[in-house]
This record gives structure tokens, C-alpha cells and sequence, in this order.
């Protein structure tokens, strides 16, 4: 393998200190040649998400149906999904080819695989298990609830994935937003001239308003390193004493993402329970997000003492 693959597949990278060992080992090697390939014939970024979109929706059809055969294949094309999912990032990294609707596309396409793959755990459970043939509210009510745990897990996921690599790579190396700054390009954008823009805009802004309610000490610290440093970096010293803190908390990032998530979901499969992956995400992954989200404020808090007590002074 030449020197020059391994510089490239590594600049197709996020960091290593965000990846997990899985996607290095299997999703990422992958991804990087399908984005070589895209590179190649002139596909974009954004096409290889959509293209993750039907792949996805269609695994989720396939596991409506109780034969495990059938479901395989589902497992495959799922899996085939997050290799484009992997490679869309990649692409944009190694070809600049960065945006906003991009990075809104690639949160979307996630969402409507597991929207089907709920759907369809729903419909077959109804139709070929007799307790939930004669309950339906219960497993529709397991699966919205799920649902929404599964979007505040995934979004605040990628929150701190963000915040962790501003301090390590800078805000190029990173997709950190606030809502101060998608109110203003939202304000610049007409509703008549910019509708679809400014349509994605909208909810993209109450995505991240989300991300901030839950994360109140992150938005204290952020405005005091505004406050303190303005619109420059903090201090190298800063941004390595919390990268070192703040990377022990990036495996649970990764474990409320994908590759967790779709083990569970593979296992309950293969055991002909799917309803049964309704009940991790309920706990073991809420359980998962309360204990990350405490750890962080609390790294936020400690932080905010040491910049208080002048330690990063310039």
C-alpha cells in the first residue's frame, strides 16, 4: 500500500480521537474507496447521501418481513448505507466540497432509515405477534418513544463530537454551529427567493437550539471563551487540557451513533424479537446519554473555574 493512499485516506478522517474502532477498522476503508471512486466520475457529496437514503429505507422495508433470510439482506443493505454515509464525509474532506445543507442532509438520511426500520418493527410485530395484534398502542407507543430518544441521542452525539474537534482541529476541522449564527444567515435568506433554503434553514436552527437547551454549561463556556478570547482560538494550552478530558467521553459519542445501536438491532433480529430493540434504546442508550451529558457539563463547569481564575490568561 503506497504512502500516498494511507496520507490520503487519513486527511478522509474526522480525527482519531472521534473515530471508533470499528468504523476505522471496516466502514472508513470502505468509504474512502467508494469516495475515491465518486472522485473519480464527478459524484457529490450530497448524491452518495441520497443515494444512503434509499439504501437505508430499503433495509428497513426488508425487515418487515420475519424470515430471517430476507432480514440478512436488510442487514447488508443497511450497512451498505453507512459505508455511504462514511464516504459522503469523506468526499467533502478530501475534496472541500463542504456545506450546510450537506451536513443537514447526512443528519437527515440517518433519520429516515431508522423511521422505516421503526415502521416496519411496528407493522410486523402487529401482524405476526398475537399480543401486540390485539395491543398495537403499545408497540407504536414503544417506537415513537424510542424515536424521539433516538434523535436527542444522535444530536447531542454530534454535539459533543463538534465541540471535541473545535479544540483539536480548529473551526475547519469542525461543524460547530450556534443558533446566533444560523439566525443571522436565516435573516438574510427571502422566503421567495430562497425558499427551500431557508425552509432547511428553519429546522435546521431548531435542531441546534436542541442541542443548546441540553448542554447549558457548554453555552456558558462558550460565551466566556467569546468573552475572553473573542473571535480568536483559546490558548494551545486550554484546547489540550480539555481534548484530554473530553476524549474519554468520545466512545460514548460514537456508541449513541450507529454501529452500537445496529449490533443491538441486528441481535433482536436474529432472535426473531426485534420489539426487544425498542427496549435498549429506551434505557441502555438514555442511560448512555444522562451519564454523558453530566460528565460533559461537568467538564464544562471545571473549565469555566479555571478561566474565571485566570489559568489561560493570555
Amino acid at each position: 500500500m503506497s504512502s500516498n493512499f494511507i496520507e490520503n485516506y487519513k486527511k478522509s478522517l474526522k480525527s482519531m480521537d472521534t473515530e471508533e474502532t470499528i468504523d476505522l477498522v471496516f466502514y472508513r476503508p470502505i468509504g474512502y474507496m467508494w469516495a475515491v471512486l465518486a472522485a473519480k466520475i464527478g459524484v457529490t457529496p450530497n448524491a452518495i447521501t441520497i443515494a444512503s437514503i434509499f439504501l437505508g429505507v430499503a433495509a428497513g422495508v426488508l425487515f418487515y418481513y420475519p424470515q430471517l433470510s430476507v432480514n440478512i439482506v436488510g442487514m447488508l443493505l443497511l450497512i451498505w448505507a453507512n459505508s455511504f454515509d462514511s464516504a459522503d464525509g469523506q468526499l467533502a474532506r478530501l475534496t472541500k466540497q463542504y456545506s450546510r445543507i450537506g451536513r443537514i442532509l447526512d443528519g437527515v438520511s440517518g433519520d429516515l432509515w431508522f423511521a422505516a426500520i421503526y415502521i416496519a418493527i411496528c407493522l410486523r410485530v402487529n401482524t405476526f405477534e398475537p399480543y401486540f395484534a390485539e395491543h398495537s398502542w403499545l408497540i407504536w407507543t414503544m417506537a415513537v418513544l424510542a424515536g424521539l430518544c433516538h434523535a436527542k441521542q444522535a444530536a447531542s452525539a454530534d454535539y459533543y463530537r463538534q465541540f471535541h474537534l473545535y479544540f483539536v482541529k480548529g473551526e475547519s476541522g469542525s461543524e460547530l454551529d450556534s443558533c446566533a449564527e444560523i439566525d443571522q444567515k436565516y435573516a438574510e435568506l427571502s422566503w421567495s427567493s430562497n425558499f427551500w433554503s431557508k425552509l432547511t434553514m428553519f429546522f435546521y436552527r431548531n435542531y441546534t437550539a436542541n442541542q443548546e437547551k441540553l448542554t447549558p454549561s457548554m453555552q456558558r463556556l462558550r460565551a466566556m471563551l467569546h468573552e475572553y478570547f473573542g473571535e480568536d482560538m483559546p490558548p494551545v494550552s486550554f484546547r489540550e487540557d480539555f481534548r484530554a478530558k473530553s476524549k474519554p467521553l468520545m466512545k460514548y459519542t460514537n456508541w449513541l451513533s450507529f454501529n452500537m445501536r445496529t449490533i443491538a438491532l441486528f441481535v433482536t433480529l436474529f432472535c426473531g424479537e426485534p420489539q426487544w430493540y425498542f427496549v435498549f434504546e429506551l434505557t441502555v442508550l438514555n442511560l448512555m446519554l444522562v451519564y454523558m451529558v453530566l460528565r460533559h457539563e461537568r467538564i464544562c463547569k471545571h473549565f469555566m473555574a479555571q478561566l474565571a481564575n485566570g489559568k489561560y490568561s493570555n
